[in-house]
């Protein structure tokens, strides 16, 4: 394999996947796997499926042409599997652990067993031709997963067939990636157990819950990170970091009493104060940390719960150690740091629109109802504007996660 290619594009892989073990997020992972590997062969979108029970499920997209357009970053969130079969080029892929390539997917040889699925084409108004499909192999030979390049293009922006240098540089790329891709993947899994414990002790906080608080949180940071012109290096260091801190906002649950978490009448004052503690407490897992992660989940944990009028908790704590306290005044405004305020309008956005055991989703026009009424009142008046300007990339985050 390394044969075949250039001492340059060797190094230059090699580089990138040194800079790719440092990714902690696996969605901030594959964003960077696919865009390399799409640059590799100058190619204008391009997918990833993992393998999940059995199944490639599609993680990942990438679609310049479709960016362009408005609405078309909810492409990134498609919640698509298929079976490793060879009915379809991945699946195809995924059975025979081969790279493939295909000079025009609408002109397949019949004779082929796979066929080529025009659906998302023509949903999408978009136009497929040149496509290479690699396997993600990780260690002992343990295939996690396909990636898909999608229309090679020339120097015009014209679609080309992918040359056969193309098929060697992504397929030895991919090996590297995919050992950077298991590694991230169980993180994930470490922090979806994590989140487990705290749904046993209370029914709000589930694995599905915090993938979309998560995702929601780092689209409205993006948008309003693009906003204040802050450049792209800084908002993928952030999307790297937020996302996961965002998934452990109310982790703190797990230090407080089942009879209060699930008792069904009113609290008492002493019992609320109780309840609150958990932004406190969650705090406290992360505070004796350097990095930048901890950090910001500490942040996360302990002002999600502020309100931008100062009506919120846990208040302005002086040491979050202390066992015997008031509750202190709310923070207010910009008093609250930034990525609190997106976690907290994703999270009650997440709650109002979900079905529990102890109650039934709002219906979608109360709830932008309700969002629009608490402007410069729970919520941060600009995240909300924010918010409501990629509603279509939530609702489709929404679609991805969804309970049932």
């Amino acid at each position: 394999m390394i044969s075949g290619l250039n001492k340059n594009k060797v190094a230059a892989i090699l580089e990138i996947t040194e800079d790719l073990n440092q990714i902690k997020d696996i969605d901030s992972l594959l964003d960077r796997v696919l865009l390399a590997a799409r640059r590799f062969s100058r190619s204008d979108a391009g997918s990833i499926y993992l393998l999940e029970n059995q199944k490639l499920r599609i993680n990942y997209v990438q679609n310049e042409t479709l960016i362009q357009k408005e609405s078309g970053k909810k492409y990134l969130y498609q919640n698509h599997a298929i079976d490793i079969n060879d009915k379809s080029m991945a699946g195809y892929v995924a059975m025979t652990k081969k790279p493939l390539i295909i000079a025009d997917a609408y002109k397949l040889d019949e004779s082929l067993p796979y066929g080529f699925n025009r659906s998302f084409d023509q949903h999408a108004s978009y136009h497929t031709r040149s496509v290479l499909t690699v396997p993600l192999i990780a260690s002992q030979n343990r295939l996690i997963g396909v990636m898909q390049i999608i229309n090679s293009l020339n120097d015009q922006k014209e679609a080309v067939p992918f040359r056969s240098e193309d098929e060697l540089v992504v397929a030895y790329f991919a090996n590297h990636a995919a050992g950077c891709i298991e590694k991230a993947k169980m993180t994930r899994e470490i922090i979806l157990r994590m989140i487990s414990i705290a749904e046993m002790r209370d029914p709000e906080e589930t694995g599905n819950h915090v993938n979309r608080v998560g995702a929601y949180s780092i689209e409205i940071y993006s948008k309003w990170a693009f906003n204040h012109n802050v450049n792209e290096a800084e908002i993928k260091k952030i999307r790297d970091v937020l996302r996961i801190a965002a998934m452990l906002h109310d982790v703190g649950k797990v230090a407080i009493s089942d009879t209060l978490l699930k008792k069904s009448g009113p609290l008492s004052n002493e019992e609320y104060f109780q309840i609150q503690r958990h932004a406190i407490l969650g705090a406290r897992l992360f505070k004796n940390s350097t990095s930048d992660w901890d950090d910001m989940a500490s942040e996360i944990a302990l002002n999600h719960h502020e309100k931008w009028d100062g009506s919120g908790y846990p208040g302005k704590v002086d040491d979050i150690f202390c066992e015997t306290r008031a509750p202190g005044l709310g923070k207010k405004g910009c008093e609250i740091p930034l990525f609190a305020r997106i976690v907290a309008l994703a999270d009650v956005y997440d709650a109002l629109t979900s079905q529990r055991i102890y109650k039934d989703c709002w219906p979608e026009e109360k709830v932008i109802r309700y969002l629009q009424e608490q402007k410069g009142k729970h919520f941060d008046p600009e995240l909300v504007d924010v918010f409501f300007s990629i509603y279509e990339v939530i609702r489709a985050i929404q679609n991805k996660y969804g309970d049932n």
